[in-house]
Order: structure tokens, then C-alpha cells, then sequence
């Protein structure tokens, strides 16, 4: 399924309101594909610093040795997986994720679910109604930077 948005005139710039709504018009349409929008909310969460991409989990426990045979691994700078399902102009997200410890897990998930529905509103015109949020992993055995001397 895909969210179709309005395409309206374009002013220039000059309005500074919004180019695209959710719905047809009289112009066209724009249709909006729901990994297009799932790549959107993985970016949004990914912007969170003590957030990202939580391991590969099998079986209900994760598999950490799976990084190196090319399988998704625990990384705070990678994109946390992802699926939306587009309805109409809603879209109802979900994200897997780690923090960072010893980050509060509470004030993660809130800034992120809050900087997701923003970016999806902003970026597709859609209507956020749901950011459910799974903290599958801690991120405890992250390498630091290096140090500069």
C-alpha cells in the first residue's frame, strides 16, 4: 500500500505553507511508498545519538556473533529496523531499536517517537498516529572514539 498526497500549484515559495496533503486533488496526485516512508522513520530514529539498529534477534535471544558473518549487529550509527503501514493519509510506524547505556530508556524512546512523528509529518504530509517502539538491546560494549592527542 502506498499514501497518495495531493500535488498543488507551486507558488514559488512565497505562501511558506505546506506543498502536500494527504488525499487527491485536481492537479494529480503523488503516490508515497510505504518503504519510502519506513526509510524516513528509520532516518528520524537514527538521529538520536544514544539510539540505533539493535541486533539480529533468533528465537527470542540475540545472536551478537552474527555481525560478522554480514548479519545486522548492534550499532548506534545504523539504521534501526523498520516497517509503516501506510492507510489513507495515517501511518502507523514501528521501530526496533537499542540505546546507549546507561542512557534512560523513558527519555530515548520519547525523543525519538516525538522526532519521528515529526519528520514523517514534515517530509510525506502524513498523519502519525502510532510509533510503537521495541528496545530489543543495550548498547554496552560500544567502542569509544578515539582519542585525540
Amino acid at each position: 500500500m502506498s499514501a497518495i498526497v495531493q500535488a498543488e500549484p507551486y507558488d514559488g515559495g512565497e505562501s511558506g505553507g505546506e506543498l502536500a496533503r494527504p488525499g487527491r486533488g485536481d492537479l494529480g496526485m503523488i503516490s508515497i511508498a510505504d518503504q519510502v516512508v519506513a526509510k524516513i522513520a528509520a532516518c528520524a530514529a537514527a538521529e538520536h545519538p544514544d539510539a540505533g539498529a539493535a541486533a539480529v534477534r533468533m528465537l527470542g535471544r540475540a545472536v551478537p556473533s552474527a555481525a560478522r558473518l554480514g548479519v545486522r549487529g548492534t550499532d548506534l550509527g545504523a539504521l534501526p529496523k523498520t516497517t509503516v503501514e501506510v492507510d489513507g493519509a495515517k501511518a502507523f510506524v514501528s521501530l526496533e531499536i537499542c540505546v546507549r547505556w546507561p542512557a534512560s530508556v523513558r527519555e530515548v524512546t520519547g525523543q525519538v517517537r516525538r522526532n519521528v512523528r515529526d519528520r514523517v509529518a514534515e517530509l510525506t504530509g502524513l498523519q502519525v498516529e502510532e510509533v510503537d517502539i521495541v528496545v530489543s538491546d543495550l548498547a554496552t560494549e560500544i567502542t569509544p572514539p578515539p582519542r585525540v592527542r
